[in-house]
């Protein structure tokens, strides 16, 4: 889990057992040790100088004065050197004992800026430093260094040790509040657990107690009439029987989660719900019984992402009797397993769900799942299916679905028996193989049909991403980023207009029809630069790129501005073509354009000759197949037969054994998912 661990000492007892604890934590997870010591020599020779007014007078003669800088200077820096050599000797001696690499890093500076430096820079994956260091004295809680280090690291969890003695026995308490870094660390105390053998419990605490005192504030300054407008005892009430047990609820739910988590790394969680303010209940839970390890999130659930450290991990570090690791790593469950516990169905919505076949309900539930976490729905009714389905499908879709319902209800066909396999199941995940089967079976309508017009209506409405993780939203603003689960103020509203002034300023638009009959625009200049990438299956399928993260955006309009970056890393691809009948050249002219949209393309592959002949009956059957690439794949196919047997002139026969002989690789590939794989084996060259 951890490959790198950094370990700051200064041969205080707390750094020392920082490194014996390192060291063990290595030993279980195969890490890399780095030790590191700080000195301050430009601090010294500062100080030294300061004191230079207080050296008896026989000092006080320039000459003199120059010579006892220049001692100084040498037996600080030297000194210095020396010690931190010993200090880190003691890593190195452990480390060799152990058979761990080590690392060894003599750094100058202030202490904390340094190692924080050092630190961010690098980005290892633990750190553990000493509470105290030699500075410390009896009342002393935290090391300043150690708290400033901290305050200011980002990326690294951070082990606090508190405790002199080995980690060796006890347990683990995890505080969990639902924040991805609260779930991140229980997520670090399962796997130091298991390698440990040490149990791991969660514990979650919320505050049912608070509106009391709120209310009680409140009913001091308000008078008669205020309270009336106010409505204070409806809401006293309110917060009595709806939000305390809410928030049992919600605290509850982050324990069951935490208890999903644990099953699914196979190892098992004691959970417990305290009530009351947390750091009070937490502190109070680990004095009563120490653990060898608390875990805690950097910030909470309510954090503003740029806060150095949540209050409530700043008083368990100050005052907890125990090892604190504070938790950088974010981690979200996954979707359905946070709205199994926080979300509920109504009976109606339920009852839709299951008219849905039974091999296509989870990935349904699924996906509304993610609408309502994104919207901030708990309770999920016929409207927000409703809104959800309307979200991701077109209005032909829906229809085209109940349709197909009422024709399952007329056959009889019970739906929580029917079967598909693994490949249906993943083209109902994403856009496979149906973008392909659309277009074979479907005729390309001459005007905007009403799902297709639903579709660019959707498109017209406000975008939203995502700061943390780059999930889109659209319509209102999110609520909750139902990836990553960043707060609503994370997400940055798409700004289209840029985009419209960019296409004004490239010149002409020209429509194209994408694969779904959805009418996309492009200016003359990114046509025009899109002919760097080689043609054929390569430019098509840039070309399709370019479109689908466009329109994740809301925009229908294609600027060389937006495209160049895709454009620039598809023409770059070391591209071999797999079937030889197509060109796969590129244009000299969108190369120099792409250029000077701070893009290269690459030479395209010449076309090669065929030594086959072909029969017009063996023509007219490959012209049967549809044009692009299945009519390509088919050609390449009956070649690949023709080669087996030795044929040079293809025949009807020999075309119809070659697509009979083909169709058993088809239909493994099209269950697997390996379609290019078998497309490659079948034809004889490598995979791009």
């Amino acid at each position: 889990m951890y490959k790198t661990i950094y370990i700051p000492v200064d041969n205080s007892d707390h750094s020392n057992t920082a490194v014996d604890v390192g060291v063990h934590l290595a030993k279980t997870f195969g890490s890399k040790i780095v030790g590191s010591h700080v000195y301050a020599a430009k601090m010294h020779d500062k100080r030294f100088k300061q004191m230079e007014a207080g050296l008896p007078e026989e000092y006080h003669d320039e000459t003199e004065l120059d010579r006892q800088r220049q001692i100084h200077d040498s037996l600080i820096t030297r000194g210095l050197q020396i010690i931190t050599d010993s200090y880190l000797d003691y890593v190195d001696k452990k480390c060799n004992e152990a058979n761990l690499p080590i690392e060894r890093r003599s750094l100058e500076g202030r202490n904390w800026k340094v190692l924080s430096e050092d630190i961010n820079t690098n980005g290892y994956d633990l750190v553990i430093m000493g509470a105290l260091g030699v500075g410390a004295v009896k009342d002393s809680v935290i090391g300043s260094n150690t708290e400033r280090v901290v305050r200011r690291v980002r990326n690294s969890d951070m082990l606090i040790i508190k405790n002199t003695q080995p980690i060796t026995g006890g347990k683990i308490v995890v505080a969990v509040d639902g924040s991805p870094y609260s779930f991140g660390g229980l997520m670090t105390g399962l796997a130091i657990g298991k390698a440990l053998n040490i149990p791991v419990e969660a514990i979650s605490a919320f505050d049912p107690y608070f509106h009391y005192a709120a209310f009680h504030s409140i009913s001091g300054v308000l008078n008669e009439e205020a309270g009336k407008v106010f409505r204070f005892k409806e809401q006293e009430k309110l917060h009595e029987e709806i939000i305390d047990s809410g928030l049992a609820k919600i605290y509850q739910s982050h324990l069951d989660i935490s208890r999903e988590i644990a099953q699914a790394e196979q190892t098992d969680l004691k959970t417990t719900l305290l009530d009351g303010k947390a750091f009070e209940k937490i502190i109070q839970y680990v004095r009563k019984d120490v653990p060898a390890l608390l875990i805690v999130g950097r910030i909470g659930v309510h954090s503003d992402e740029d806060m150095d450290v949540g209050s409530n991990t700043e008083n368990l570090l100050r005052s907890a009797p125990c090892n604190v690791l504070i938790s950088n790593r974010k981690y979200v469950p996954p979707i359905d397993t946070q709205a199994e516990y926080t979300i509920a169905w109504t009976e109606e919505a339920l009852r839709r769900m299951e008219k849905i076949p039974i091999f296509a309900r989870g990935v349904a539930k699924t996906a509304i799942h993610r609408y309502a976490i994104e919207k901030g729905h708990t309770i999920i009714s016929n409207t927000v299916v409703d809104a959800a389905v309307g979200h991701i499908l077109p209005k032909g879709a829906m229809d085209a679905m109940r349709a197909l319902g009422g024709s399952l209800d007329a056959a009889g066909v019970d739906r929580d028996r029917m079967q598909a396999d693994q490949a249906v199941t993943q083209d109902l995940m994403g856009p496979t193989l149906s973008g392909i089967m659309t277009q074979i079976v479907e005729e390309k309508p001459k005007e905007i049909s009403a799902s297709t017009q639903a579709y660019l209506d959707r498109m017209a409405q406000t975008y939203f991403v995502c700061d943390g993780c780059g999930y889109i939203g659209k319509g209102d603003t999110p609520v909750k980023c139902p990836v990553c689960s960043a707060d609503g103020t994370k997400f940055k509203q798409v700004d289209k207009k840029i985009f419209e002034v960019a296409a004004t300023a490239e010149g002409e638009l020209e429509t194209d029809v994408a694969y779904d009959d959805v009418p996309m625009q492009w200016t003359k200049d990114a046509k025009e630069a899109i002919r760097a990438v080689p043609a054929g299956f390569q430019r098509r399928r840039a070309k399709a790129r370019i479109e689908k993260t466009a329109r994740k955006l809301g925009m229908t309009t294609i600027t060389l501005e937006y495209a160049a970056p895709m454009i620039k890393e598809a023409a770059s691809e070391d591209y071999t073509p797999i079937f030889s009948n197509k060109g796969t050249g590129t244009a000299p002219a969108a190369e120099g354009m792409l250029t000077a949209a701070n893009g290269n393309g690459t030479n395209g592959h010449a076309e090669s000759t065929s030594p086959y002949t072909w029969t017009s009956d063996a023509q007219a059957r490959l012209d049967r197949a549809p044009e692009g690439f299945m009519r390509d794949c088919t050609k390449a196919l009956i070649l690949k037969h023709a080669e087996k047997i030795g044929a040079t002139v293809i025949t009807l026969e020999v075309a119809n054994e070659g697509i009979e002989q083909a169709k058993g690789y088809m239909a493994e590939a099209m269950k697997t998912g390996n379609l290019k794989d078998m497309i490659a084996d079948l034809t004889g060259k490598g995979s791009a």
